[in-house]
């Protein structure tokens, strides 16, 4: 089936006349296509996904962040979470806990087998950036971090900065 437009066909390929900064939008997205591969595929083996994998990890970076702090991180509907959340939770990686300071929130924990899963997951990634940085220098490698934090909306950075690595920084 031959799709009819107006438009004309465009032959000559996307370029910096165009859009700045095009070699480094395509290391992202190759970067971001290897990062995720590894956790993608045991991920697929389990009939999770990438979302599951986001869950994980921020419940693991703070155990007993309540669910409305989840969806402000991941900027995700509570519908999408809850879909994701019952089957960590149905599967045994997180639990859910009603607040000792707000018995209306319900805060999130991982389990024994919830921490093997992300560090399982995790450590294909760590490898990759430890190997990269291997390549760079100190002050290199904190550009680097300036430059991805710069990338996250400066209203949104704060989210980055409560995180336990970072509140030492």
């Amino acid at each position: 089936m031959r799709f009819n437009t107006n438009d004309t066909t465009i032959r000559a390929a996307l370029s910096e006349d165009e859009v700045n900064d095009l070699g480094i939008i395509e290391l992202l997205f190759f970067s971001y296509r290897d990062f995720t591969a590894d956790p993608d595929k045991q991920l697929e083996t389990m009939g999770f996904g990438r979302a599951h994998h986001r869950v994980l990890y921020f419940v693991n970076r703070k155990p007993g962040m309540s669910v409305a702090e989840l969806l402000d991180v991941l900027k995700i509907t509570k519908q999408s979470l809850a879909r994701v959340l019952k089957q960590l939770v149905d599967n045994g990686h997180i639990v859910q806990l009603t607040g000792e300071a707000d018995r209306r929130q319900r805060e999130l924990y991982p389990t024994i087998s919830g921490r093997e899963l992300i560090l399982s997951l995790t450590q294909p990634q760590s490898n990759r950036i430890a190997a990269a940085l291997a390549e760079s220098n100190v002050t290199e490698k904190r550009i680097i971090q300036n430059f991805l934090k710069a990338m996250v909306n400066s209203d949104q950075r704060d989210q980055i900065d409560s995180l336990p690595i970072n509140q030492s920084n």
